[in-house]
Protein backbone atom coordinates (compact mmCIF):
# COMPACT_ATOMS: atom_id res chain seq x y z
CA UNK A 1 0.00 0.00 0.00
CA UNK A 2 1.25 3.38 -0.71
CA UNK A 3 1.97 6.12 2.38
CA UNK A 4 -0.84 8.79 2.36
CA UNK A 5 1.15 10.91 1.29
CA UNK A 6 3.02 9.51 -1.83
CA UNK A 7 1.00 10.12 -5.47
CA UNK A 8 -0.67 6.97 -7.17
CA UNK A 9 -0.21 6.71 -10.94
CA UNK A 10 -2.60 5.90 -12.60
CA UNK A 11 -2.84 5.51 -16.32
CA UNK A 12 -6.14 7.68 -17.90
CA UNK A 13 -8.04 5.39 -19.94
CA UNK A 14 -8.39 6.41 -23.49
CA UNK A 15 -10.90 9.45 -24.54
CA UNK A 16 -13.22 9.79 -27.23
CA UNK A 17 -13.37 12.23 -29.33
CA UNK A 18 -14.28 13.88 -32.83
CA UNK A 19 -10.90 14.70 -34.57
CA UNK A 20 -9.72 15.03 -38.38
CA UNK A 21 -7.13 12.39 -39.35
CA UNK A 22 -4.71 12.85 -42.03
CA UNK A 23 -3.16 9.71 -43.26
CA UNK A 24 -0.11 9.90 -45.90
CA UNK A 25 2.64 7.33 -47.05
CA UNK A 26 5.00 7.66 -50.14
CA UNK A 27 4.25 6.02 -52.85
CA UNK A 28 6.61 3.47 -53.72
CA UNK A 29 8.12 3.59 -51.11
CA UNK A 30 9.73 0.07 -51.07
CA UNK A 31 11.12 0.32 -54.43
CA UNK A 32 12.83 3.73 -53.47
CA UNK A 33 14.46 1.70 -50.32
CA UNK A 34 15.32 -1.34 -52.87
CA UNK A 35 17.40 1.35 -55.40
CA UNK A 36 18.84 3.91 -52.58
CA UNK A 37 18.11 2.67 -49.26
CA UNK A 38 20.58 5.39 -47.47
CA UNK A 39 19.91 8.55 -49.58
CA UNK A 40 15.97 7.39 -49.76
CA UNK A 41 15.86 7.34 -45.86
CA UNK A 42 17.88 10.85 -45.90
CA UNK A 43 15.43 12.86 -48.17
CA UNK A 44 12.28 11.29 -46.47
CA UNK A 45 13.58 12.32 -43.16
CA UNK A 46 14.51 16.19 -44.48
CA UNK A 47 11.34 15.89 -45.76
CA UNK A 48 9.40 15.03 -42.80
CA UNK A 49 12.12 18.07 -40.97
CA UNK A 50 11.77 20.83 -43.41
CA UNK A 51 8.57 20.69 -44.65
CA UNK A 52 5.84 18.28 -42.91
CA UNK A 53 6.38 19.10 -39.54
CA UNK A 54 6.67 22.12 -39.67
CA UNK A 55 3.31 22.47 -41.48
CA UNK A 56 1.33 20.18 -39.55
CA UNK A 57 2.39 22.55 -36.60
CA UNK A 58 1.61 25.37 -38.55
CA UNK A 59 -2.13 24.54 -39.26
CA UNK A 60 -1.92 23.57 -35.29
CA UNK A 61 -1.81 19.82 -35.84
CA UNK A 62 0.18 17.28 -34.06
CA UNK A 63 2.03 13.91 -35.53
CA UNK A 64 1.00 11.28 -34.02
CA UNK A 65 2.28 8.44 -35.37
CA UNK A 66 5.46 7.96 -37.92
CA UNK A 67 6.61 4.98 -39.93
CA UNK A 68 8.81 4.43 -42.24
CA UNK A 69 7.23 5.80 -45.23
CA UNK A 70 4.50 7.92 -43.55
CA UNK A 71 2.80 9.33 -40.65
CA UNK A 72 -0.83 9.92 -38.92
CA UNK A 73 -1.35 13.58 -37.92
CA UNK A 74 -4.80 14.81 -36.08
CA UNK A 75 -6.16 18.33 -36.37
CA UNK A 76 -9.32 20.22 -34.99
CA UNK A 77 -10.02 22.25 -37.79
CA UNK A 78 -10.76 20.39 -41.15
CA UNK A 79 -9.85 23.49 -42.69
CA UNK A 80 -6.73 23.39 -41.59
CA UNK A 81 -6.09 19.42 -42.20
CA UNK A 82 -6.87 20.33 -46.03
CA UNK A 83 -4.96 23.35 -46.22
CA UNK A 84 -1.71 21.55 -44.45
CA UNK A 85 -2.06 18.63 -47.31
CA UNK A 86 -2.54 20.34 -49.85
CA UNK A 87 0.71 22.90 -48.77
CA UNK A 88 2.84 19.53 -48.17
CA UNK A 89 1.72 18.22 -51.30
CA UNK A 90 2.57 21.77 -53.18
CA UNK A 91 6.06 22.10 -51.34
CA UNK A 92 6.89 18.06 -52.36
CA UNK A 93 6.11 18.36 -55.96
CA UNK A 94 8.23 21.49 -56.28
CA UNK A 95 11.14 19.68 -54.45
CA UNK A 96 10.97 17.00 -57.24
CA UNK A 97 11.16 19.34 -59.76
CA UNK A 98 14.80 19.02 -59.97
CA UNK A 99 14.97 15.11 -58.93
CA UNK A 100 15.33 12.63 -61.03
CA UNK A 101 11.43 10.50 -62.13
CA UNK A 102 12.80 7.48 -60.63
CA UNK A 103 13.80 9.09 -57.34
CA UNK A 104 11.05 11.43 -56.18
CA UNK A 105 9.30 10.98 -53.16
CA UNK A 106 5.56 11.87 -53.92
CA UNK A 107 3.02 11.63 -50.78
CA UNK A 108 -0.32 9.92 -50.99
CA UNK A 109 -2.94 11.30 -48.86
CA UNK A 110 -6.21 10.68 -47.33
CA UNK A 111 -8.11 12.73 -44.17
CA UNK A 112 -11.21 11.66 -42.41
CA UNK A 113 -13.34 13.67 -39.44
CA UNK A 114 -14.74 10.95 -37.39
CA UNK A 115 -15.02 9.62 -33.62
CA UNK A 116 -11.74 8.56 -32.30
CA UNK A 117 -10.59 7.22 -29.21
CA UNK A 118 -7.19 9.47 -27.91
CA UNK A 119 -4.79 8.78 -25.03
CA UNK A 120 -1.40 10.96 -24.40
CA UNK A 121 0.38 9.72 -27.17
CA UNK A 122 -1.93 7.52 -29.49
CA UNK A 123 -5.05 7.88 -31.51
CA UNK A 124 -7.18 4.96 -32.71
CA UNK A 125 -10.33 3.67 -33.76
CA UNK A 126 -12.80 3.81 -36.75
CA UNK A 127 -11.82 7.65 -37.93
CA UNK A 128 -8.02 6.69 -38.05
CA UNK A 129 -8.75 3.44 -40.15
CA UNK A 130 -10.70 5.26 -42.83
CA UNK A 131 -8.41 8.02 -43.17
CA UNK A 132 -5.62 5.27 -43.37
CA UNK A 133 -7.73 2.93 -46.18
CA UNK A 134 -8.94 6.39 -48.24
CA UNK A 135 -4.80 7.29 -48.54
CA UNK A 136 -3.99 3.51 -49.60
CA UNK A 137 -6.68 4.17 -52.62
CA UNK A 138 -5.45 7.61 -53.60
CA UNK A 139 -3.07 8.32 -56.47
CA UNK A 140 0.41 9.53 -55.91
CA UNK A 141 0.42 13.11 -55.07
CA UNK A 142 -3.26 13.59 -54.35
CA UNK A 143 -5.64 14.01 -51.43
CA UNK A 144 -8.67 12.26 -50.60
CA UNK A 145 -11.21 13.63 -48.05
CA UNK A 146 -14.36 11.84 -46.80
CA UNK A 147 -17.97 13.30 -47.23
CA UNK A 148 -17.58 14.85 -43.39
CA UNK A 149 -14.43 16.73 -44.03
CA UNK A 150 -16.09 17.75 -47.69
CA UNK A 151 -18.92 19.72 -45.72
CA UNK A 152 -16.54 21.54 -43.57
CA UNK A 153 -14.63 22.97 -46.68
CA UNK A 154 -16.96 23.21 -49.32
CA UNK A 155 -16.03 26.36 -50.88
CA UNK A 156 -14.00 27.88 -47.76
CA UNK A 157 -10.95 27.03 -49.75
CA UNK A 158 -9.50 28.01 -52.78
CA UNK A 159 -9.65 24.54 -54.17
CA UNK A 160 -12.06 22.09 -55.98
CA UNK A 161 -13.57 19.05 -54.95
CA UNK A 162 -14.27 16.52 -57.16
CA UNK A 163 -16.72 13.84 -56.08
CA UNK A 164 -15.74 10.03 -56.41
CA UNK A 165 -19.18 8.45 -55.54
CA UNK A 166 -19.39 6.17 -52.69
CA UNK A 167 -16.31 4.02 -52.62
CA UNK A 168 -15.98 0.78 -50.51
CA UNK A 169 -12.95 1.01 -48.19
CA UNK A 170 -11.13 -2.42 -47.09
CA UNK A 171 -12.31 -3.70 -43.80
CA UNK A 172 -14.91 -0.72 -43.62
CA UNK A 173 -18.29 -1.83 -43.93
CA UNK A 174 -20.38 0.47 -44.95
CA UNK A 175 -19.61 2.78 -48.45
CA UNK A 176 -17.50 5.70 -47.92
CA UNK A 177 -18.43 8.86 -49.95
CA UNK A 178 -14.83 10.17 -51.73
CA UNK A 179 -13.98 13.73 -52.98
CA UNK A 180 -10.91 14.37 -54.34
CA UNK A 181 -9.36 17.46 -53.90
CA UNK A 182 -7.73 19.70 -56.88
CA UNK A 183 -5.78 22.66 -56.58
CA UNK A 184 -3.50 24.67 -58.73
CA UNK A 185 -0.22 22.34 -59.42
CA UNK A 186 2.32 25.20 -57.66
CA UNK A 187 1.71 28.60 -58.08
CA UNK A 188 3.41 30.85 -55.73
CA UNK A 189 1.12 34.47 -55.50
CA UNK A 190 3.52 36.24 -57.55
CA UNK A 191 3.49 34.27 -60.79
CA UNK A 192 -0.69 35.70 -60.61
CA UNK A 193 -1.18 37.25 -64.46
CA UNK A 194 -0.40 40.85 -64.13
CA UNK A 195 0.90 40.68 -60.50
CA UNK A 196 4.31 38.61 -61.19
CA UNK A 197 5.11 40.35 -64.21
CA UNK A 198 3.47 40.66 -68.11
CA UNK A 199 5.26 37.30 -69.17
CA UNK A 200 4.34 35.51 -65.75
CA UNK A 201 0.98 32.52 -66.83
CA UNK A 202 -1.36 30.34 -65.18
CA UNK A 203 0.27 26.91 -65.12
CA UNK A 204 -2.47 24.50 -65.86
CA UNK A 205 -4.60 23.05 -63.29
CA UNK A 206 -5.07 19.00 -62.16
CA UNK A 207 -9.02 19.59 -63.21
CA UNK A 208 -10.36 19.75 -66.58
CA UNK A 209 -10.14 23.82 -67.52
CA UNK A 210 -11.48 25.81 -70.11
CA UNK A 211 -12.20 29.31 -72.27
CA UNK A 212 -14.87 30.40 -73.81
CA UNK A 213 -13.63 32.85 -76.74
CA UNK A 214 -15.85 35.57 -77.66
CA UNK A 215 -18.21 34.27 -80.59
CA UNK A 216 -17.70 36.15 -84.01
CA UNK A 217 -20.65 38.20 -85.47
CA UNK A 218 -21.66 37.40 -88.74
CA UNK A 219 -23.10 40.14 -90.21
CA UNK A 220 -22.49 44.02 -90.06
CA UNK A 221 -25.61 44.55 -87.65
CA UNK A 222 -24.00 45.73 -83.83
CA UNK A 223 -26.77 44.46 -82.77
CA UNK A 224 -26.02 41.16 -83.77
CA UNK A 225 -22.63 41.47 -81.94
CA UNK A 226 -24.41 41.84 -78.49
CA UNK A 227 -26.27 38.82 -79.41
CA UNK A 228 -22.93 36.68 -80.15
CA UNK A 229 -21.49 38.09 -76.63
CA UNK A 230 -24.55 37.13 -74.63
CA UNK A 231 -24.45 33.81 -75.98
CA UNK A 232 -20.92 33.13 -75.28
CA UNK A 233 -20.87 34.45 -71.72
CA UNK A 234 -24.73 32.28 -71.27
CA UNK A 235 -22.30 29.68 -72.22
CA UNK A 236 -19.28 30.74 -69.92
CA UNK A 237 -22.06 31.08 -66.70
CA UNK A 238 -23.58 27.60 -68.05
CA UNK A 239 -19.88 25.83 -67.84
CA UNK A 240 -18.98 27.46 -64.26
CA UNK A 241 -22.01 25.00 -62.81
CA UNK A 242 -20.41 21.84 -63.78
CA UNK A 243 -18.72 19.92 -61.17
CA UNK A 244 -14.94 19.39 -61.33
CA UNK A 245 -15.21 22.35 -64.62
CA UNK A 246 -12.50 25.05 -64.27
CA UNK A 247 -13.82 28.14 -66.20
CA UNK A 248 -12.55 31.65 -67.29
CA UNK A 249 -13.87 34.46 -66.78
CA UNK A 250 -15.31 36.51 -69.55
CA UNK A 251 -13.23 39.50 -68.78
CA UNK A 252 -10.34 37.45 -69.57
CA UNK A 253 -11.54 35.36 -72.50
CA UNK A 254 -12.87 38.44 -74.23
CA UNK A 255 -9.57 40.11 -74.04
CA UNK A 256 -8.84 37.67 -77.16
CA UNK A 257 -11.15 39.29 -79.40
CA UNK A 258 -9.71 40.57 -82.72
CA UNK A 259 -5.78 39.35 -81.28
CA UNK A 260 -4.83 37.01 -84.01
CA UNK A 261 -2.73 34.39 -81.83
CA UNK A 262 -2.55 30.97 -82.21
CA UNK A 263 -4.87 28.28 -80.01
CA UNK A 264 -2.12 26.77 -78.27
CA UNK A 265 -0.67 30.64 -77.08
CA UNK A 266 -3.92 31.62 -75.93
CA UNK A 267 -4.80 28.36 -74.07
CA UNK A 268 -1.11 28.52 -72.39
CA UNK A 269 -1.52 32.18 -71.97
CA UNK A 270 -4.94 31.98 -69.61
CA UNK A 271 -3.96 28.31 -68.63
CA UNK A 272 -6.37 26.10 -69.93
CA UNK A 273 -6.73 22.89 -71.71
CA UNK A 274 -9.51 23.73 -73.74
CA UNK A 275 -11.22 26.15 -75.68
CA UNK A 276 -14.27 26.84 -77.28
CA UNK A 277 -15.03 28.97 -80.18
CA UNK A 278 -17.65 29.73 -83.08
CA UNK A 279 -19.93 32.04 -84.84
CA UNK A 280 -23.35 33.75 -84.60
CA UNK A 281 -25.14 34.71 -87.87
CA UNK A 282 -29.34 36.11 -86.75
CA UNK A 283 -31.06 36.89 -89.95
CA UNK A 284 -34.94 37.41 -89.51
CA UNK A 285 -36.27 34.61 -87.63
CA UNK A 286 -33.39 32.52 -87.93
CA UNK A 287 -30.76 31.91 -86.08
CA UNK A 288 -27.12 29.93 -86.97
CA UNK A 289 -24.50 28.87 -84.55
CA UNK A 290 -21.06 27.16 -85.65
CA UNK A 291 -19.31 26.23 -82.56
CA UNK A 292 -16.35 23.76 -81.91
CA UNK A 293 -14.17 22.58 -78.53
CA UNK A 294 -10.61 22.44 -79.01
CA UNK A 295 -8.32 20.31 -77.18
CA UNK A 296 -5.11 22.92 -76.71
CA UNK A 297 -2.82 20.71 -76.01
CA UNK A 298 -2.52 18.68 -79.46
CA UNK A 299 -5.04 21.20 -81.44
CA UNK A 300 -7.74 18.57 -81.61
CA UNK A 301 -11.23 19.16 -82.58
CA UNK A 302 -13.12 17.06 -79.93
CA UNK A 303 -16.57 18.64 -81.12
CA UNK A 304 -17.49 20.69 -83.56
CA UNK A 305 -21.60 21.85 -85.48
CA UNK A 306 -23.12 23.86 -87.19
CA UNK A 307 -26.77 24.19 -85.65
CA UNK A 308 -29.90 26.03 -87.38
CA UNK A 309 -32.76 26.52 -85.50
CA UNK A 310 -35.46 29.21 -85.56
CA UNK A 311 -34.40 32.14 -84.06
CA UNK A 312 -37.52 31.53 -80.66
CA UNK A 313 -35.89 28.54 -80.48
CA UNK A 314 -32.84 30.15 -79.05
CA UNK A 315 -32.89 29.13 -75.56
CA UNK A 316 -33.35 25.48 -76.28
CA UNK A 317 -30.04 26.04 -78.28
CA UNK A 318 -27.86 27.15 -75.78
CA UNK A 319 -28.76 24.28 -74.01
CA UNK A 320 -28.24 21.88 -76.57
CA UNK A 321 -24.88 23.87 -76.82
CA UNK A 322 -24.06 23.41 -73.40
CA UNK A 323 -24.81 19.88 -73.16
CA UNK A 324 -22.31 18.89 -76.13
CA UNK A 325 -19.43 21.03 -74.85
CA UNK A 326 -20.41 18.90 -71.27
CA UNK A 327 -21.01 15.31 -73.48
CA UNK A 328 -17.34 16.01 -74.93
CA UNK A 329 -15.86 15.94 -72.43
CA UNK A 330 -17.45 13.25 -70.63
CA UNK A 331 -13.76 11.57 -70.16
CA UNK A 332 -12.17 13.89 -68.34
CA UNK A 333 -15.98 15.15 -66.03
CA UNK A 334 -16.83 11.60 -64.96
CA UNK A 335 -19.31 12.69 -62.32
CA UNK A 336 -20.88 15.81 -64.21
CA UNK A 337 -24.20 15.89 -64.72
CA UNK A 338 -26.61 17.67 -66.95
CA UNK A 339 -27.85 21.18 -66.07
CA UNK A 340 -31.40 22.23 -65.17
CA UNK A 341 -33.30 23.60 -68.25
CA UNK A 342 -33.46 27.24 -68.11
CA UNK A 343 -36.70 28.70 -68.11
CA UNK A 344 -37.73 30.64 -71.33
CA UNK A 345 -37.38 34.06 -71.39
CA UNK A 346 -38.97 36.41 -74.15
CA UNK A 347 -36.39 37.40 -76.85
CA UNK A 348 -36.49 40.94 -76.64
CA UNK A 349 -36.39 40.78 -73.21
CA UNK A 350 -33.01 38.63 -74.00
CA UNK A 351 -31.65 41.37 -76.25
CA UNK A 352 -32.14 44.18 -73.81
CA UNK A 353 -30.57 42.03 -70.63
CA UNK A 354 -27.39 41.31 -72.47
CA UNK A 355 -26.97 44.88 -74.07
CA UNK A 356 -27.39 45.77 -70.54
CA UNK A 357 -25.00 43.15 -68.80
CA UNK A 358 -22.28 43.85 -71.92
CA UNK A 359 -22.48 47.84 -70.77
CA UNK A 360 -21.95 47.15 -66.70
CA UNK A 361 -18.98 44.96 -67.78
CA UNK A 362 -17.27 47.41 -70.04
CA UNK A 363 -16.64 49.80 -67.12
CA UNK A 364 -18.14 50.61 -63.76
CA UNK A 365 -18.99 53.90 -65.14
CA UNK A 366 -21.12 52.44 -68.04
CA UNK A 367 -23.77 50.46 -65.17
CA UNK A 368 -25.73 54.05 -65.66
CA UNK A 369 -26.38 53.75 -69.00
CA UNK A 370 -27.17 49.87 -68.25
CA UNK A 371 -30.01 50.45 -65.73
CA UNK A 372 -32.72 51.93 -68.66
CA UNK A 373 -31.95 48.44 -70.79
CA UNK A 374 -32.66 46.22 -67.64
CA UNK A 375 -35.22 47.69 -66.38
CA UNK A 376 -36.97 47.33 -69.46
CA UNK A 377 -36.56 44.38 -69.67
CA UNK A 378 -37.96 43.27 -66.33
CA UNK A 379 -40.86 45.30 -67.37
CA UNK A 380 -41.49 43.00 -70.50
CA UNK A 381 -40.20 39.77 -68.75
CA UNK A 382 -41.07 40.46 -65.09
CA UNK A 383 -39.92 36.95 -63.79
CA UNK A 384 -36.38 37.58 -65.72
CA UNK A 385 -34.14 36.83 -62.87
CA UNK A 386 -30.85 37.47 -64.72
CA UNK A 387 -32.21 40.81 -65.32
CA UNK A 388 -33.36 41.68 -61.71
CA UNK A 389 -29.49 40.23 -60.67
CA UNK A 390 -27.72 42.58 -62.97
CA UNK A 391 -29.95 45.63 -61.97
CA UNK A 392 -28.78 44.76 -58.54
CA UNK A 393 -25.53 44.93 -59.56
CA UNK A 394 -25.73 48.04 -61.35
CA UNK A 395 -27.11 49.87 -58.64
CA UNK A 396 -24.74 48.21 -56.10
CA UNK A 397 -21.61 49.74 -58.17
CA UNK A 398 -22.93 52.75 -58.00
CA UNK A 399 -23.36 52.81 -54.14
CA UNK A 400 -19.71 51.07 -53.45
CA UNK A 401 -17.55 53.02 -56.26
CA UNK A 402 -19.83 56.55 -56.48
CA UNK A 403 -21.78 57.00 -53.67
CA UNK A 404 -24.64 59.23 -54.79
CA UNK A 405 -26.64 58.62 -53.07
CA UNK A 406 -25.20 55.49 -51.10
CA UNK A 407 -28.27 54.56 -48.91
CA UNK A 408 -30.66 54.87 -51.95
CA UNK A 409 -28.47 53.07 -54.02
CA UNK A 410 -28.10 49.80 -51.95
CA UNK A 411 -32.20 50.13 -51.01
CA UNK A 412 -32.53 49.52 -55.12
CA UNK A 413 -29.83 46.94 -55.26
CA UNK A 414 -31.13 44.74 -52.35
CA UNK A 415 -34.87 45.09 -53.51
CA UNK A 416 -33.70 43.98 -57.20
CA UNK A 417 -31.73 41.37 -55.62
CA UNK A 418 -33.90 39.96 -53.34
CA UNK A 419 -36.57 39.69 -56.54
CA UNK A 420 -33.84 37.82 -58.67
CA UNK A 421 -33.16 35.39 -55.12
CA UNK A 422 -36.95 34.94 -55.17
CA UNK A 423 -37.40 34.26 -58.60
CA UNK A 424 -34.45 32.07 -59.22
CA UNK A 425 -32.52 30.98 -56.26
CA UNK A 426 -30.47 28.85 -58.89
CA UNK A 427 -29.00 32.74 -59.60
CA UNK A 428 -24.89 33.02 -58.18
CA UNK A 429 -25.04 36.66 -59.35
CA UNK A 430 -28.33 37.46 -57.13
CA UNK A 431 -26.64 35.67 -53.90
CA UNK A 432 -23.57 36.99 -54.16
CA UNK A 433 -24.77 40.64 -54.83
CA UNK A 434 -27.45 39.89 -51.95
CA UNK A 435 -24.79 38.78 -49.52
CA UNK A 436 -22.92 41.69 -49.99
CA UNK A 437 -25.58 43.89 -49.26
CA UNK A 438 -26.71 42.22 -46.21
CA UNK A 439 -23.10 42.16 -45.20
CA UNK A 440 -22.54 45.76 -44.93
CA UNK A 441 -25.95 46.76 -43.86
CA UNK A 442 -25.53 44.87 -40.45
CA UNK A 443 -26.10 41.13 -41.52
CA UNK A 444 -22.79 39.74 -41.54
CA UNK A 445 -22.94 35.90 -41.24
CA UNK A 446 -26.06 36.11 -43.08
CA UNK A 447 -24.22 37.94 -45.84
CA UNK A 448 -21.21 35.58 -45.79
CA UNK A 449 -24.15 32.60 -46.09
CA UNK A 450 -25.33 34.03 -49.45
CA UNK A 451 -22.01 34.87 -50.50
CA UNK A 452 -21.16 31.04 -49.82
CA UNK A 453 -24.45 29.93 -51.26
CA UNK A 454 -23.68 32.01 -54.61
CA UNK A 455 -20.33 30.04 -54.99
CA UNK A 456 -21.62 26.55 -54.48
CA UNK A 457 -23.81 27.30 -57.47
CA UNK A 458 -21.33 28.91 -59.46
CA UNK A 459 -17.68 27.76 -58.26
CA UNK A 460 -15.94 29.38 -61.21
CA UNK A 461 -17.48 33.14 -60.48
CA UNK A 462 -14.23 34.98 -59.86
CA UNK A 463 -15.60 38.42 -58.77
CA UNK A 464 -17.64 36.58 -56.20
CA UNK A 465 -14.40 35.47 -55.08
CA UNK A 466 -12.61 38.99 -55.16
CA UNK A 467 -15.68 40.59 -53.00
CA UNK A 468 -15.36 37.30 -50.59
CA UNK A 469 -11.65 38.55 -49.98
CA UNK A 470 -13.20 41.63 -49.03
CA UNK A 471 -15.23 40.39 -46.55
CA UNK A 472 -12.95 37.33 -44.76
CA UNK A 473 -10.62 40.41 -43.98
CA UNK A 474 -13.61 42.03 -42.01
CA UNK A 475 -14.29 38.29 -40.41
CA UNK A 476 -10.92 39.17 -39.34
CA UNK A 477 -9.37 35.96 -41.53
CA UNK A 478 -7.03 37.56 -44.03
CA UNK A 479 -5.69 34.68 -44.97
CA UNK A 480 -8.11 33.28 -45.95
CA UNK A 481 -9.02 36.23 -47.57
CA UNK A 482 -5.60 36.05 -49.75
CA UNK A 483 -6.60 33.01 -51.12
CA UNK A 484 -10.04 33.99 -52.02
CA UNK A 485 -8.07 36.95 -54.03
CA UNK A 486 -5.40 35.20 -55.38
CA UNK A 487 -8.56 32.70 -56.70
CA UNK A 488 -10.19 35.14 -58.58
CA UNK A 489 -7.16 36.04 -60.27
CA UNK A 490 -6.98 32.69 -61.56
CA UNK A 491 -9.87 32.20 -62.96
CA UNK A 492 -9.62 35.98 -64.32
CA UNK A 493 -6.34 36.56 -65.32
CA UNK A 494 -6.91 39.67 -67.22
CA UNK A 495 -9.39 41.13 -64.54
CA UNK A 496 -10.69 44.39 -63.32
CA UNK A 497 -8.84 47.27 -61.53
CA UNK A 498 -10.86 46.05 -58.08
CA UNK A 499 -9.36 42.49 -58.27
CA UNK A 500 -6.12 44.02 -57.78
CA UNK A 501 -7.56 46.46 -54.90
CA UNK A 502 -9.01 43.21 -53.25
CA UNK A 503 -5.74 41.35 -53.12
CA UNK A 504 -3.75 44.42 -52.15
CA UNK A 505 -6.71 44.74 -49.56
CA UNK A 506 -6.30 41.52 -48.26
CA UNK A 507 -2.45 41.73 -48.20
CA UNK A 508 -2.33 44.84 -45.98
CA UNK A 509 -4.22 42.47 -43.54
CA UNK A 510 -2.08 39.76 -43.38
CA UNK A 511 0.43 42.60 -42.49
CA UNK A 512 2.26 41.10 -46.18
CA UNK A 513 3.00 44.83 -47.44
CA UNK A 514 5.40 44.42 -49.75
CA UNK A 515 3.04 42.47 -51.72
CA UNK A 516 0.15 44.99 -51.27
CA UNK A 517 2.41 47.80 -52.50
CA UNK A 518 3.31 45.39 -55.55
CA UNK A 519 -0.30 44.63 -55.95
CA UNK A 520 -1.54 47.78 -55.51
CA UNK A 521 1.32 49.72 -57.68
CA UNK A 522 0.24 47.45 -60.34
CA UNK A 523 -0.76 49.87 -63.62
CA UNK A 524 -4.45 48.37 -63.93
CA UNK A 525 -5.33 48.46 -59.86
CA UNK A 526 -8.44 50.40 -59.42
CA UNK A 527 -11.28 51.45 -56.51
CA UNK A 528 -11.04 54.22 -54.50
CA UNK A 529 -9.27 51.57 -51.71
CA UNK A 530 -6.28 51.33 -53.84
CA UNK A 531 -4.24 54.18 -53.25
CA UNK A 532 -5.34 54.80 -49.42
CA UNK A 533 -4.29 51.40 -48.97
CA UNK A 534 -1.05 51.84 -50.90
CA UNK A 535 -0.51 54.83 -48.81
CA UNK A 536 -0.87 52.42 -46.03
CA UNK A 537 1.70 49.58 -46.93
CA UNK A 538 4.34 52.04 -47.69
CA UNK A 539 3.93 53.67 -43.99
CA UNK A 540 3.72 50.16 -42.49
CA UNK A 541 7.38 49.48 -44.36
CA UNK A 542 8.64 52.66 -42.89
CA UNK A 543 8.92 54.83 -46.42
CA UNK A 544 7.19 57.13 -44.95
CA UNK A 545 7.76 59.68 -48.06
CA UNK A 546 6.35 58.09 -50.71
CA UNK A 547 3.48 56.84 -48.41
CA UNK A 548 2.83 60.92 -47.49
CA UNK A 549 2.62 61.26 -50.99
CA UNK A 550 0.42 58.34 -52.67
CA UNK A 551 -1.81 59.89 -49.30
CA UNK A 552 -1.90 63.42 -51.14
CA UNK A 553 -3.15 62.30 -54.23
CA UNK A 554 -5.60 59.87 -53.00
CA UNK A 555 -6.76 63.44 -50.75
CA UNK A 556 -6.63 65.08 -54.12
CA UNK A 557 -9.58 62.65 -55.12
CA UNK A 558 -11.28 62.48 -51.43
CA UNK A 559 -10.78 65.53 -49.72
CA UNK A 560 -13.09 64.66 -46.94
CA UNK A 561 -11.63 61.31 -46.07
CA UNK A 562 -11.71 60.96 -42.12
CA UNK A 563 -9.71 57.45 -40.87
CA UNK A 564 -11.57 57.25 -37.90
CA UNK A 565 -15.38 58.09 -39.66
CA UNK A 566 -14.28 55.62 -42.34
CA UNK A 567 -13.84 53.02 -39.33
CA UNK A 568 -17.03 52.99 -38.42
CA UNK A 569 -18.65 53.04 -41.41
CA UNK A 570 -16.80 49.25 -42.32
CA UNK A 571 -18.10 46.11 -40.49
CA UNK A 572 -14.78 44.83 -39.08
CA UNK A 573 -15.79 42.12 -36.54
CA UNK A 574 -12.55 42.75 -34.36
CA UNK A 575 -11.64 46.63 -33.51
CA UNK A 576 -7.99 45.45 -33.22
CA UNK A 577 -8.37 44.90 -37.42
CA UNK A 578 -10.15 48.41 -37.91
CA UNK A 579 -7.47 50.20 -36.08
CA UNK A 580 -4.86 48.22 -37.93
CA UNK A 581 -6.00 50.19 -40.81
CA UNK A 582 -6.67 53.27 -39.56
CA UNK A 583 -2.95 53.40 -38.15
CA UNK A 584 -1.88 52.52 -41.72
CA UNK A 585 -3.75 55.40 -42.95
CA UNK A 586 -2.78 57.91 -39.98
CA UNK A 587 0.91 56.87 -40.29
CA UNK A 588 0.74 57.91 -44.10
CA UNK A 589 -0.64 61.53 -43.03
CA UNK A 590 -4.50 61.00 -43.74
CA UNK A 591 -6.54 62.87 -41.60
CA UNK A 592 -7.82 60.86 -38.58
Amino acid sequence: MPDDDEPTLVSAAPQRKLAVILAADVAGYSRLMETDEEGTHERLQGLLRNIVRPSVEGHKGRIFKSAGDGFLAEFASAIEAVRCAVEVQQAAAERNTEVAQDRRLVFRMGINLGDVLADQEDVFGDGVNVAARLEAMAEPGSVLITHSVHEHVDRKLPVQFVDQGGCSLKNIARPVRVFRVIWETTVPASTIRGHGGPDSEPSLPQVASIAVLPFAALGNDAEQEYFADGLAEDLITDLSKVDGLLVIARHSSFAYRDRFLDLRTIARELGVRYLVEGSVRRASTRLRISAQLIDASNVSCLWAERLDRDLADVFALQDEVVGKVIGALAHVLPTAKPLPKRRVTDLEAYDLFVRGRALATQSLRETRAARPLLIRAIEIDPGFAGAHAWLAMSHHFDALYYGEPIDEHRAAARTAAEKAVETDPQNADAHIVLGYLRAYEGEFEAGVAEFEQGLRLNPNHSAGWAHLADLRVFEGHAIEAVECAENSFRLNPYPPGDHYSFLGWAQYAAGRYQDAVETLRHPQAGGPGSKRNLAAALAQLGRTEEARETGREFLSEFPNFSARQWGKTQPFRNDADRQHFIDGYVKAGLPE
